[in-house]
């Protein structure tokens, strides 16, 4: 059941022996790269090494991967205009080729890359995010349901 992100098309496919899921995304506002502290969307073969939020209402707010009891809502959106909101859930990815996007200053999973929910408000199928691959929220509650950790993710160009 691999995923797929296009950063060409903003759009996640899961592909599964039952059916085909496509998903518009948001990734890098600054497009696609590796290296920590760029902001960008690394690209190549990832897989998901760990799953947050089962089980938690769409709209619930994540800090350090951990829900603490807030949800997202325009108030406190308006109160924190700067924030990343990181809402419902969280695959965060591991990368798998070693100079690329694991190890040393491109590690995928020390530069805590996840697919995560986003305010309904924000936009999707255009390169808006801080590094992340964002997604509608019950869009990523949809991907985590079919998703396991182990998941083969590839993000191209």
């Amino acid at each position: 059941m691999p995923i797929l992100v296009s950063l060409s098309d903003q759009t996640l496919t899961l592909e599964s022996p039952e059916d085909t899921l496509r998903f518009p995304v948001s990734t890098a506002a600054v497009g696609a790269g590796e290296r920590h502290g760029s902001g960008a969307t690394p690209r190549g073969r990832h897989l998901v090494r760990a799953r947050f939020g089962a089980g938690l209402p769409a709209g619930a707010v994540f800090a350090g991967r951990r829900f603490h009891g807030e949800f997202y809502d325009p108030e406190r959106a308006r109160e924190a205009p700067e924030r990343d909101w990181i809402l419902s859930r969280i695959l965060w990815l591991g990368g798998l080729q070693p100079g690329v996007n694991q190890g040393g200053d491109v590690d995928s999973f020390r530069r805590f890359i996840y697919i995560h929910g986003t305010p309904d408000d924000q936009p999707m199928g255009e390169p808006a995010s801080h590094g992340c691959i964002r997604m509608r929220n019950t869009d990523v509650i949809t991907l985590f349901e079919r998703v396991p950790v182990a998941t083969p993710v590839t993000i191209v160009e």
